[in-house]
């Protein structure tokens, strides 16, 4: 098989077809319509074998988790996901992974209206770059920059779990076979939390999503916005398979440092907090409220039951340590 018959096979012709596409694969470029009074989002992500994920995922799930993490991106904005492409480096071609790494891509792209529009294939050492669109009304998009003093910080849901996948993998810990299946499972194949991120239109200051950590992730957010934050500890949720597997001071660096969870870290004015509750769980987004925004520089104070404790660890950088 070459270039172009995989192209043909597994992208062309293939998944949901949008009427704001008005040219998909096939032509050296891909033509959409942006609709009126709305912005164009876009995000690119570069996934690396042996960086962002093991070499023994079931293709299905790699396919899944390349996806995922772009909308991630566009739901932290507030974004709609609309159209990606796809650039896609194989070493070779197998038909029986790239029937089911697509599988993957489609079934994600279906579930959030998204399509496939372009991209490129090539030969070479195992790699995905997608780069995802989507639209936000005008002058609506979540930023980094607009937390305020006094706004309370929130994140979606429990944190650690996708860290504690990783290290099960890395160093063999001993986990209950239901637990290892769940901190898989939200490594594997992350759900972005796109509806959150549109409610959050209108009622967040800021937004992120947590990929390199959250004390990592919250420092872009207070760097951006020229401020500071008291975050309590205690209140980070956590899934019932990190309570059963590690103590309480062996979850830190995992619910501190650790990243590729994708839930939504923001933050919210209180005159904003009741509305926020309602709407968020309308769509089954039971979001925590951990710490608050304070004036300074960017430092983070990390409380314990009200008393004040230190954490030396940071979140994921390139160029600084391996990932998986």
């Amino acid at each position: 098989m070459k270039e172009f018959e995989l192209i043909n096979r597994y992208f062309k012709g293939r998944g949901i077809t949008r009427r704001d596409v008005n040219l998909g694969i096939g032509d050296d470029c891909a033509l959409v319509s942006v609709p009126q009074n709305c912005q164009l989002a876009v995000t690119t992500d570069t996934l690396v074998a042996g960086v962002h994920f093991f070499d023994d995922i079931s293709p299905r799930a790699l396919g899944h988790r390349a996806l995922a993490v772009n909308l991630s991106d566009l739901a932290a904005m507030g974004a709609e996901p609309t159209w990606v492409s796809v650039a896609l480096t194989l070493p070779s071609i197998d038909p029986q992974w790239i029937e089911e790494f697509t599988e993957g891509m489609h079934e994600i792209a279906e579930y959030f209206n998204v399509q496939i529009i372009g991209g490129d294939t090539t030969q070479g050492p195992l790699t995905i770059t997608i780069c995802a669109k989507g639209t936000v009304p005008e002058g609506k998009a979540l930023r980094r920059s607009g937390a305020k003093v006094g706004d309370w910080i929130y994140v979606t849901g429990p944190l650690g779990d996708a860290g504690l996948a990783i290290e099960s993998r890395k160093q063999g810990f001993k986990i209950e076979p239901e637990h290892l299946k769940y901190v898989n499972k939200r490594f594997d194949y992350p759900t972005p939390r796109v509806a959150a991120g549109q409610v959050l239109r209108g009622l967040a200051s800021s937004a992120i999503d947590v990929s390199d950590g959250l004390i990592a992730d919250l420092g872009h957010i207070l760097d951006m916005s020229q401020v500071s934050a008291v975050i309590n500890v205690e209140s980070i949720p956590t899934s019932d398979a990190m309570k059963s597997s590690l103590d309480f001071d062996q979850q830190l660096p995992f619910i501190l440092s650790y990243g590729d969870d994708y839930e939504l870290l923001f933050t919210v004015p209180d005159s904003n907090k009741g509305m926020l509750d309602l709407k968020l769980r309308q769509y089954g987004v039971d979001a925590v409220c951990i710490g608050q925004v304070k004036s300074g520089d960017g430092q983070i104070e990390l409380l314990y039951n009200g008393e004040e404790f230190n954490f030396e660890q940071h979140g994921f950088e390139h160029f600084a340590k391996e990932q998986v």
